[in-house]
């Protein structure tokens, strides 16, 4: 299709421009407008032979109008024209061979340590990952002004910043890499659970960070961690389809139909993350992979491998420390050795400011308090999770949790919603 091949490009024409004109504000601006163009043009026109000369071409003639527009001076126009002769900045590159590592590069430059993490995504999303202004601002159901500021200040940002497009010292590499592999690991993250409006699911997002963390495995071939991720991703999104019921209720982990999960993406996260564990050092992502194959191995709920995934979260605890990695590490302590021993990793939980007024908290405690037998405290705290959540599917489920009659005795029933979060933070 047209859309996913401009979407494969985009970052190669984007890193063209930037390395050649040095500008990533306006090559940004030339790319997406070339995109535009070919969004239009291709499907009656033909794709043309060379699709990437084509984009670079577009872009490039976008780009001189647009540095000619913002320059005051003739002189500096003049200056551009006697650096690089217009009819080279109109060619793509001879052997048409663009640096392997491009894409990386501008990944890293768009996680900039300079901006915030919000906009770290927002401009990843838009110069790497292809998808419009609109595009981003509805998936994360903000008005298009609003976004476009966003990624306009994130620009702006990189500029001042003093940027270049080129790889970060060796001394940086490693910090900037992990905050792509966070960015990548957020946007998933979005579009596996969706913290608000009416749907659970953003499938538009999961799709996009399983293809950008794909071209970065192929860039890095012998990182563990970007082969954790990628893992981790596939084992989780697999899930989907057994998720939510046909009007959009969300179904938890030990109640879904486990014949409904993409069973290929299944084998190739288990795959992947099972060569990875036997090279090179460990990381946070492999671990989170690692448990997710436990439960992907699990024919049903109660064939989980709990001891086995407690223990992997005490690894992923001292590796990792987050509010989020000692939740889920209770539920399956809960799961393992009963929910009073769960309810008790829990109680530090609620001095955690990252964490208190969260309504993951609450809605695991509630599961854990109805596990017990205390099913008043259950409901209220049932209540409280569903006031603090903005989800609308997570709002429904946690109101009809707290609605429902008292539940079986812990040892005749699997917990509900294990394992159904991701670790790390949203």
């Amino acid at each position: 299709m047209t859309e996913d091949l401009l979407r494969r490009l985009a970052p190669q024409v984007l890193a063209a421009l930037v390395r050649r004109y040095g500008e990533f504000e306006t090559a940004e601006d030339a790319v997406q407008e070339a995109l535009l163009a070919a969004a239009l043009h291709w499907p009656t026109e033909g794709t043309p032979d060379d699709p990437l000369a084509w984009l670079i071409r577009a872009a490039s003639r976008r780009m001189i109008d647009r540095l000619r527009s913002e320059r005051a001076s003739r002189d500096r126009e003049r200056a551009l024209a006697a650096r690089t002769p217009a009819d080279e900045l109109l060619a793509p590159p001879a052997d048409q061979e663009l640096p392997a590592d491009d894409t990386l590069t501008l990944l890293m430059l768009c996680c900039h340590p300079a901006l915030t993490v919000p906009s770290q995504i927002a401009l990843t999303l838009r110069a790497v990952g292809g998808l419009t202004t609109a595009e981003i601002a509805r998936a994360f159901l903000v008005p298009e002004a609003t976004m476009a500021q966003r990624v306009s200040r994130a620009k702006q940002r990189v500029r001042a910043a003093g940027a270049r497009f080129r790889p970060p010292p060796e001394h940086e590499r490693a910090e900037r890499l992990a905050a792509v592999l966070h960015v990548l690991y957020l946007i998933f993250n979005e579009g596996y659970t969706a913290s608000s409006g009416p749907d659970l699911h953003r499938a538009d997002l999961t799709r996009e960070a399983i293809r950008l963390v794909r071209d970065l495995r192929k860039l890095l071939p012998g990182d563990g961690e970007v082969a954790g991720l990628l893992a981790l991703m596939l084992l989780t999104d697999a899930r989907r389809p057994a998720r939510t019921t046909p009007g959009g209720d969300l179904i938890p982990l030990a109640e879904q139909d486990r014949t409904r999960w993409n069973r290929d993406a299944l084998d190739e996260g288990i795959t992947l993350i099972s060569e990875t564990l036997a090279h090179g050092p460990l990381g946070p992502y492999q671990l989170q992979a690692a448990i997710a194959a436990v439960h992907a191995d699990a024919p049903d709920a109660a064939a989980t491998d709990w001891p086995q995934i407690v223990r992997l979260y005490r690894l992923l605890e001292r590796m990792a420390p987050n509010p989020v990695v000692t939740l889920n590490h209770a539920v399956a302590v809960a799961m393992a050795e009963g929910p009073r021993a769960g309810l008790a990793l829990l109680e530090p939980l609620a001095a955690d400011e990252r964490l208190a007024a969260h309504h993951r908290l609450h809605a695991v405690r509630a599961h854990l308090l109805e596990l017990a037998g205390d099913h008043q405290a259950a409901r209220t705290a049932y209540r409280t999770a569903a006031r603090l959540t903005t989800s609308i599917p997570e709002q429904r489920y946690l109101r009809a949790r707290a609605l429902e009659k008292p539940t079986p005795a812990p040892a005749e029933r699997p917990g509900r919603a294990e394992g159904d979060t991701l670790s790390g933070p949203r």
